[in-house]
């Protein structure tokens, strides 16, 4: 039995977890007191990204917050621009921190203090980059050694280290305990592959996107429901979770695509700020900009931080540089019952919508897809996540 820092809650004083099978446990701590909450978002982190490197045969990343991924993210190339947005210009990036990168770079403001997950073995240039964000802890499978200690020194010695038996299958069942009551049920071990997005209603799927659906469909998996996520070049650019309504899904995974994509907007990376100003001060401020309703206080500490004249983004900018997003990938958790979903996912480069099906408006939907240009999938799987 390993005794946790505390419950969900600092008063929830006794926490304690333990593995089913002793002699086999699912993970080890190096480093660092775990919580509850830290083990939670390890454990569900550490399945999406061994899932997804299965899936697509790339190095993968997660960035979680309160069990759900705030970005997630595959080792695919880092345009120019979007190095400048995520602080990494010229630096050497190996598949693992690049995926990690990707990752928390899609969200930065709500990967601040993540646990991060890793398909990989950490190396150096992956422990070096954590090292300068604010983060918890991290999962994955190896450390090497000279990685290993710059994570050790990490929040005064404090920072959570945790690797994960690749070779540990949990078993095919899982219980949990409210209020009680023990629930049990399978667990939701379906291994999401290509074979998942072939049923293709109506257009056609990029190789490019097909990788994007596969993303989407496994951070899905284990996002907390309803939820709906936005894919584009082999990372999360925004996810929706845990609302009630699966249009309010879609129109928060929109609104953080939007500000990902604003991120690179010329106005953005041409912000010169002063060099007391720390990393996540520089992230919030760039956030505030793109979303533009700074108020006269904002306005003038924000001047006071930076070395170049504050100039505004202005609404027409703004819809300009938007209008150039494309090519995204919607994947939904469960079924789109209304065509407004569609509608709202039109505002934000929608190319491809991937969705279980099986609503009684599925032709309905299928019409607004046309209408946009868009390409529509049946999953005929549901990925509600719990």
């Amino acid at each position: 039995m390993i005794k946790l820092k505390y419950g969900c809650n600092p008063h929830q004083a006794f926490a304690s977890l333990a593995s089913i099978h002793p002699e086999n446990s699912p993970v080890e701590i190096l480093n660092g007191k775990p919580s509850y909450i830290n083990f939670l978002d390890a454990l569900n982190a550490w399945q999406l990204v061994r899932e997804t490197r299965i899936a697509t045969g790339i190095a993968s990343a997660a960035s979680f917050k309160h069990v759900s991924p705030a970005g997630a993210a595959v080792a695919t190339e880092l345009p120019d621009d979007l190095a400048r947005a995520y602080e990494v210009e010229g630096k050497d990036l190996t598949p693992a921190s690049l995926a990690y990168v990707r990752a928390r770079g899609a969200d930065p403001k709500c990967s601040f203090g993540d646990f991060a997950a890793l398909s990989e073995p950490v190396d150096e240039a992956t422990a070096t980059f954590l090292k300068g964000v604010v983060s918890d802890g991290i999962i994955a499978p190896h450390y090497d050694a000279s990685a290993l200690e710059i994570l050790k020194t990490k929040k005064g010695g404090s920072f959570v280290v945790l690797r994960a038996n690749q070779d540990f299958e949990a078993p095919e069942r899982e219980s949990r305990e409210v209020f009680g009551m023990t629930f049990t049920q399978d667990r939701n071990a379906h291994q999401i592959t290509t074979k998942d997005i072939e049923n293709v209603v109506e257009g056609n799927v990029s190789d490019n996107a097909k990788i994007d659906l596969l993303l989407g469909m496994i951070s899905l998996k284990y996002t907390q429901s309803n939820s709906v996520g936005y894919a584009l070049d082999g990372q999360m650019i925004g996810i929706g979770a845990g609302q009630q309504s699966r249009v309010d899904c879609t129109k928060l995974a929109g609104l953080k695509a939007d500000i990902w994509h604003l991120g690179k907007h010329p106005k953005v990376l041409d912000l010169v700020f002063k060099d007391h100003v720390k990393r996540q001060e520089r992230i919030n401020w760039r956030i505030r900009f793109i979303e533009g309703d700074l108020t006269n206080y904002e306005k003038d500490e924000l001047s006071d931080n930076l070395e170049n004249r504050l100039e505004l983004l202005t609404s027409d900018e703004q819809n300009k540089w938007l209008s150039q997003l494309d090519e995204v990938s919607l994947i939904s958790d469960g079924f789109i019952p209304f065509r407004d979903n569609i509608d709202h996912a039109s505002k934000h480069g929608v190319k491809y919508v991937a969705q279980p099906g099986g609503s009684t408006r599925d032709a309905e939907i299928a019409r607004a897809c046309q209408e946009y240009g868009m390409t529509m999938v049946h999953t005929n799987l549901r990925l509600f996540h719990h």
